[in-house]
């Protein structure tokens, strides 16, 4: 992932200069919708950052790169990456519970490190680390066993190999069309890791990274993408392959408007790093991951929340908590979330809602204990009933301002019981006659406003 602040302002420049943003979609949508619909209507991914990085509990590959450390010192963590304490079936089960209906581990990240027995080239874990062992089957056989997709992050650039151009932030080891037969070598290998990892693993989603330090000309992406498909014409492949994506993935910041693209998913710590960090402390709230997930999904996005194993393998007990008390959340209120399309335009509802896919029903997120009643703005439809999911119990409401000469609608206010108010974020289900209609008019006298 991404890091410090001066290279990010890099990569935005660069991609202004190369026409990254406009390139950004060069996958025609109607071709991929029928194998894009599990994602539409999965929502909640799980990232796990895990490598080497994570036993001195440093940034990942970048804390190298940019020169908080020396390359010798990052690498010296080698010996001591035992992932003893790795348990991928307690992993998967931990996911499975959290509601996620699929997930993302790092095979290798930038520092070149496999976390698979890569017969290209000797830098993995297995011939390198006291693990001695594949890190990716296990776990992904145990996700497969519990119904939740595989994906995999794959670092296009690779920061270790002499075969690749980048290394520190302020020198490279070469110009790539100054050496084209080096840079040959070096998509040879990166392709060789791809094809092992596509034959043995078969992934359901691709999340790439690194694109940015090269053109889509130069990394041939038109033909890395083939040739996953070849593999797996089902295979989803996230937005970082320099426009042959099939996905956006903004990353940590939320957007504050609806992404054009049909297909987004928002990448987000749930502290402040990507891999563990001991003094990284500021965990966020499950209150707050249960509102940026919601938000998310409200705008048709899904939410990719990442953890960071620890060196041996364990999982902080504050990520396990995390993961917890959001599943007990998506048990409970899942029905508002998963299978469901984005909800109403702004300015009807001042919150987040989704719809049910036949536009018949209407949930609402209403952040945990308010006085005050929910308020929709807008709403002609009639109403068959409202309630609060994990309740069966109907909700009293009151439309206020209706005229009956007037086609404007009134306005809806919800009262919300206490009692039947969650911890951290109530779902009001509103089922109503016929399919959602809005009211998107300026008020007024005329009945055909």
């Amino acid at each position: 992932m991404r890091r410090n602040l001066s290279h990010l302002f890099m990569v935005f420049f660069t991609m202004l200069y190369t026409g990254y943003a406009q390139a950004q979609h060069r996958v025609n949508p109607d071709e991929i919708k029928e194998k894009m619909q599990w994602f539409a209507d999965g929502k909640l991914g799980i990232f796990i950052h895990y490598g080497i990085y994570s036993v001195k509990g440093i940034d990942e590959s970048w804390s190298f790169h940019n020169k908080k450390i020396s390359y010798p010192d990052y690498m010296s963590q080698l010996k001591g990456f035992t992932a003893n304490q790795y348990n991928p079936d307690e992993l998967a089960e931990l996911i499975k519970e959290s509601g996620a209906r699929y997930a993302v581990m790092t095979t290798k990240h930038h520092d070149g490190v496999a976390l698979w027995n890569s017969k290209h080239g000797p830098l993995n874990v297995v011939q390198k680390t006291p693990a001695k062992k594949d890190l990716l089957k296990p776990l992904y056989d145990a996700l497969r066993a519990r119904g939740v997709k595989a994906g995999a992050y794959f670092s296009l650039i690779d920061w270790s190999h002499a075969d690749y151009p980048g290394f520190l932030k302020d020198s490279s080891r070469y110009q790539v069309n100054a050496q084209p037969v080096k840079w040959a070598k070096y998509l040879t290998f990166m392709n060789g890791q791809l094809d092992e990892l596509a034959k043995q693993y078969n992934p359901d989603l691709w999340w790439f990274d690194g694109d940015w330090e090269h053109s889509a000309e130069e990394w041939n992406a038109p033909a890395v993408r083939q040739k996953l498909l070849s593999y797996n014409p089902n295979t989803i492949i996230n937005g970082r392959l320099q426009g042959f994506g099939d996905y956006d993935t903004p990353e940590q910041n939320f957007p504050v408007s609806r992404p054009n693209y049909k297909w987004w998913e928002l990448c987000m710590t749930i502290n402040d790093n990507w891999g563990y960090q001991p003094q990284d402390t500021n965990f966020k709230t499950p209150y707050e991951i249960i509102s940026i997930f919601t938000d998310a999904v409200s705008y048709g996005g899904n939410l990719l929340l990442d953890i960071g194993p620890k060196g041996d393998g364990s999982i902080p007990p504050q990520e396990v908590n995390m993961l917890k008390e959001l599943g007990a959340w998506n048990k409970k209120n899942g029905e508002g979330v998963f299978n469901t399309v984005a909800g109403m335009p702004q300015g009807h509802y001042y919150g987040a809602s989704t719809l049910s896919k036949d536009s018949t029903t209407v949930y609402l997120f209403v952040p945990a204990k308010t006085s005050a009643p929910v308020l929709v703005k807008g709403l002609k439809n009639s109403i068959k009933k409202i309630t609060v999911l994990g309740s069966d119990t109907a909700l009293t409401y009151k439309i206020v301002g209706k005229i009956s000469w007037s086609a404007v609608p009134g306005l809806l206010y919800i009262p919300i019981p206490e009692s039947q108010q969650d911890k951290y974020m109530s779902v009001i289900k509103i089922e109503l006659n016929g399919k959602l209609d809005l009211y998107h008019g300026k008020g007024g006298f005329l009945t055909n406003e």
